[in-house]
């Protein structure tokens, strides 16, 4: 692993935990904390892409070292080998952590939706419970596919 990856272990966490810091630090103060969650929604999103980012050059340079170094000890290459050189196991696992993020919100929005209204339909009626806890089961299970995929697609690389 390169220093910058070790680097960018250290700083995001830090700069995550040192927004939120500020947004607990003004409401401490009793001042509006939406600009400080702003900043902090800010720091998340620019974290996230240039740790997609790094991570995507990281693994197509332990790849491409990797695939130097067999190449060099073996006198013929197979199609196998050829394969999966390069980028194509970073690409695969960047695949299925955006796969598994992606489906994880989704679910979680879903469920955010559906939950409130089935407990509130079952306050009104409590014989809606089997109807309503179907509909949050079908929000939980978007996640669930997302890990079946991402399973699927780490089975690829």
């Amino acid at each position: 692993m390169s220093t910058v990856f070790y680097l960018l272990m250290i700083l995001a966490p830090a700069a995550l935990l040192f927004s939120a810091f500020l947004i607990v630090k003004k409401r401490a103060q009793g001042r509006p904390v939406k600009k400080a969650l702003v900043t902090n929604l800010m720091t998340f999103a620019v974290l996230t892409v240039l740790i997609s980012v790094l991570c995507v050059n990281v693994f197509a340079a332990d790849d491409s070292t990797a695939a130097d170094a067999t190449a060099a000890q073996q006198t013929e290459a197979t199609a196998e080998t050829e394969t999966s050189s390069g980028s194509s196991t970073g690409m695969g696992l960047l695949a299925a952590g955006l796969v598994t993020g992606l489906a994880g919100i989704g679910g979680g929005i879903a469920v955010a939706a559906g939950a409130p209204a089935a407990i509130a339909a079952t306050a009104e009626n409590p014989k809606s419970f089997g109807k309503s806890i179907i509909f949050v089961a079908l929000g939980e299970s978007i996640a669930l596919y997302g890990v079946v995929i991402s399973i699927l697609i780490l089975n690829k690389v």
